[in-house]
């Protein structure tokens, strides 16, 4: 699963960058001043050049390599369970699947937040949503609780049968 996950994570960076491209290059190329900052009830408050759209693409790329690299570090996990000789290889293979799953929400997110600036900047009109940052959040929170729960589930499950894998 987690390899599939990865591969839909590196098609939306891929998307995330094609919109960027499609607004600054393509045929319907935005106007030289765009949205670059949003008020709490989602309205545009702050302008600057066309090329601030390049920076998400680019943090998000730069998100996506750090949390791959740690997440690489199999010594970097603080699992809420005690790990034992036999539970390391489930531990390791939820942890990433948890892992995968957020980098995908983070970079969702990323290219949310980029389509709203284009919008905004051809309509002038588009509000961006005041639920964007709760939904975000209660997604993360979801995935990192149900993989919490998973874990302890399944730590419980190789202490009381060493068998199971």
């Amino acid at each position: 699963m987690r390899k599939s996950l990865e591969v839909v994570v590196l098609g939306m960076l891929g998307v995330l960058y094609w919109m960027t491209w499609a607004a600054l290059r393509g045929p319907n190329r935005l106007p030289g001043r765009i949205p670059t900052h949003f008020d709490l009830a989602g309205n545009p408050n702050g302008w600057g050049p066309s090329n601030t759209l390049l920076l998400l693409p680019i943090v998000a790329t730069g998100v996506y390599l750090l949390i791959t690299v740690l997440a690489g570090i199999s010594t970097s996990f603080n699992y809420p369970v005690r790990v034992t000789a036999e539970n390391p290889p489930f531990l390791r293979a939820q942890t990433r699947n948890m892992v995968s799953w957020i980098k995908l929400e983070i970079i969702c997110l990323f290219a949310y937040l980029q389509v709203a600036i284009i919008e905004a900047a051809r309509s002038r009109e588009f509000h961006l949503s005041r639920l964007m940052i709760p939904i975000f959040m209660l997604a993360f929170f979801a995935t990192v609780g149900w993989y919490v729960w998973v874990i302890v589930r399944g730590a419980k499950a190789h202490e009381n049968s060493p068998n199971v894998g």
